[in-house]
């Protein structure tokens, strides 16, 4: 079997594909910036390159005819070439998108679902056989919260539509499936998690986990503007979070497309804030 080839493989859902295709037997590589600092489990064969510069991945796609995409720009502009590199060698492309494309609009109502609505274009015209993971908000975003929780046990932003959250081992799962799988070709998977949630809801969660009362705060986005950029984010990046949090519509969607694709049901926002209850624990 070739190899799989799996990008943003020591991010929060690329490591977990990297796992579970490795418990699943399959040969996996991962492509890493600096594959001496990937940190990843024995057996991956860690392959240097970089999607911004895209002659780079022509050695890492050696050997590997599917691959696993996540996009790590805020914008489609270097795609065109990226996928051109890629269909050179591939056949098979998964790609983790988001659950707010719209495909009846002209435009999406933010840039981050504008982006994922471009590469879902080019990557339909690439010629490769594909299926897109099209995710809701990703658990682990949580994370980001982390400093304030420990800190003041308070987390101050703009509020946002409430979201079925998704763990980000039940979004590998079905990576994994269709990376492995026939049957997923032309699939546009939406992802969700069991429960729809508020941020207040899922603060709240998370200070039941670390076993002390922790609330939402909501400041308006000039505010949480200023804060982001003092905490060093870039300009194009805040610009863009902001953007989704004036204009994401309310949603209500809950799918069952986990528990069909792996035979699991999707886990609980309340079970992941079980397992990574360290990570918001005040040290000493």
């Amino acid at each position: 079997m070739n190899e799989i080839l799996v990008t943003g493989a020591t991010g929060n859902v690329g490591r977990h594909v990297v796992g579970q295709l490795l418990a699943a037997g399959t040969a996996v590589r991962a492509l890493a910036r600096a594959p001496e600092s990937a940190a990843l489990p024995q057996g991956v064969k860690v392959v240097g390159g970089d999607l911004a510069q895209p002659d780079t991945l022509r050695a890492a796609l050696a050997g590997s005819d599917t691959l696993f995409l996540i996009w790590p720009f805020l914008t489609a502009e270097r795609a065109p070439a990226v996928l051109k590199v890629i269909a050179q060698h591939a056949r098979r492309i998964v790609y983790l998108s988001s659950s707010g494309v719209n495909e009846d609009a002209e435009r999406q109502t933010d840039p981050i679902n504008q982006l994922h609505a471009d590469l879902e274009r080019l990557i339909e015209r690439s010629g490769m056989e594909w299926t897109f993971l099209r995710s809701n908000t990703i658990a682990s975003n949580t994370r980001g919260w982390a400093e304030q929780i420990r800190t003041t046990h308070v987390v101050r932003g703009p509020d946002i539509a409430a979201t079925a959250v998704v763990h980000e081992r039940d979004i590998a799962a079905v990576a994994v499936r269709a990376l492995v799988d026939d049957g997923h070709a032309g699939m546009k998977h939406i992802l969700t998690g069991p429960q729809v949630l508020s941020r207040a809801e899922q603060v709240h969660a998370i200070g039941e986990a670390i076993g002390h009362p922790t609330r939402f705060e909501r400041v308006s986005v000039e505010v949480a503007r200023q804060q982001m950029l003092a905490d060093g984010r870039p300009p194009a990046l805040v610009e863009a979070l902001l953007a989704s949090a004036d204009t994401r519509p309310e949603s209500n969607l809950i799918t069952s497309t986990v528990e069909e694709v792996t035979g699991a049901p999707a886990r609980t926002f309340r079970s992941w804030a079980e397992e990574h209850a360290d990570d918001f624990r005040r040290a000493g």
